[in-house]
């Protein structure tokens, strides 16, 4: 194996500035989730000056390849990388910038596509070293529900064949690039959203005893619904409940005939996640109707929690620490922010680990989905590399 360790090392430095090149391109074409058809096609033109086969168009605009070693019925895993980018005006001032107005890959989609690129250059290079196959995914739709994964998974990518895990990998501003973060278990939350519709009788503002104030009624449900997470939700299971749109379209002196209001819950248990459903919509309406008015409720189920199977994780924590150091791979705290990956997890023991890219002597720390959100490029290597090796040993296990 450090023969092989050693080939995937030298190959992600000779195919290096390549990736670099794919990214930029990929950075300043920016396409919104379900319209990533030139990013596709551009995959689609890497792919076949790899010699790799593929079969486009899965679920629009995604992608499904395969790398087969020798034996290649023997096993196989997968590779996923999303592709789409997000509705932001981008800051930074690089040759690269969007080119885009008002789309930015702000999420580092762009540093997933391309590193998937490099690693299947790679593996293509090595395929006569391993037995089994690499299947690659290449998603559309991360960053909007219903989100590509499950389209894919319902338009086949998870079979013939079937792979037996899937492998995904995130950049990460928090952490330096050249590291690499892991956690086994629960990792990211399942995402709902929540949309209310408080309905009273508006009218001037002056004579409130003629109106049913959907304002006052909005008021109470949203700090009553606050309730849910301190008051039912255990302390073992982490939930967080969000509201970030309130319209009313009152004036000063106007009370509207009702108010809408959009939110979020998140946590990490599916029969409590039902539960909290069913509190929001019971609560929310009782209060309205106490206070004389009502309340349409939808709660839109989104993504499941990322769970990622600990005896996988653990080995591609492993393998992630013979390739970099140990002091290179870190332990990863949980987050209540949501991913679509979740949906391969739910199908076969899967990992979903991190990639550092930031850079503090350069600036480049700014969070996910900021206008200034950049990555130190020297996370491709580490990208590429560590793919390449956990795909290989993943084979080899």
């Amino acid at each position: 194996m450090n023969d092989l360790k050693n080939k995937i090392i030298e190959l992600a430095g000779k195919y290096y500035t390549d990736v670099i090149s794919w990214r930029r391109h990929i950075h300043a074409n920016p396409e919104l989730s379900m319209q990533e058809y030139q990013t596709s096609a551009y995959v689609a033109e890497r792919l076949d000056e790899f010699g790799i086969p593929y079969q486009k168009g899965v679920a629009k605009t995604g992608i499904v390849a395969l790398i087969k070693g020798k034996n290649p019925e023997k096993k196989t895993i997968a590779l996923r990388a999303d592709m789409d980018a997000l509705p932001i005006i981008e800051a930074n001032e690089v040759d690269y910038k969007s080119k885009n107005q008002g789309v930015m890959h702000a999420c580092g989609h762009d540093v997933h596509t391309s590193s998937l690129l490099g690693t299947a250059k790679i593996l293509n290079h090595l395929k006569d070293n391993f037995e089994g196959t690499v299947k690659l995914f290449f998603q559309p739709s991360e960053e909007r529900y219903p989100g590509g994964a499950i389209q894919m998974i319902q338009e086949g990518a998870m079979e013939n064949p079937r792979p037996v895990h899937v492998f995904g990998q995130h950049v990460y501003p928090e952490l330096e690039a050249g590291k690499v973060g892991f956690r086994s278990g629960e990792y990211m939350a399942s995402t709902d959203e929540i949309f209310l519709t408080v309905k009273g009788r508006g009218g001037h503002a002056a004579q409130p005893s003629r109106n049913i104030d959907p304002v006052l009624i909005a008021a109470h449900i949203i700090v009553a619904l606050q309730q849910i997470v301190s008051r039912f939700a255990s302390p073992d299971v982490p939930t967080v409940l969000s509201f970030g749109r309130i319209i009313g379209e009152g004036q000063t002196n106007v009370i509207p005939n009702e108010v809408k209001i959009s939110g979020t819950i998140r946590t990490f248990d599916e029969q409590w996640r039902k539960k909290a459903h069913s509190r929001i919509k019971n609560m929310a309406q009782s209060i309205a109707e106490g206070m004389g008015g009502s309340c349409d409720v939808i709660v839109d189920a989104g993504y499941p929690f990322v769970f990622n199977d600990p005896q996988i994780t653990d080995k591609s924590r492993s393998w992630a620490i013979e390739l970099l150091g140990e002091e290179n791979v870190v332990e990863l705290p949980i987050r209540m922010t949501a991913e679509d990956f979740s949906y391969f997890a739910n199908i076969v023991p899967s990992c979903f680990y991190r990639l550092g890219v930031a850079n503090e002597a350069l600036g480049l720390n700014s969070s996910l989905h900021s206008p200034t959100f950049n990555v130190d490029e020297k996370s491709l290597q580490t990208g590429i590399s560590l793919m390449a090796w956990i795909a290989v040993n993943a084979l080899l296990d």
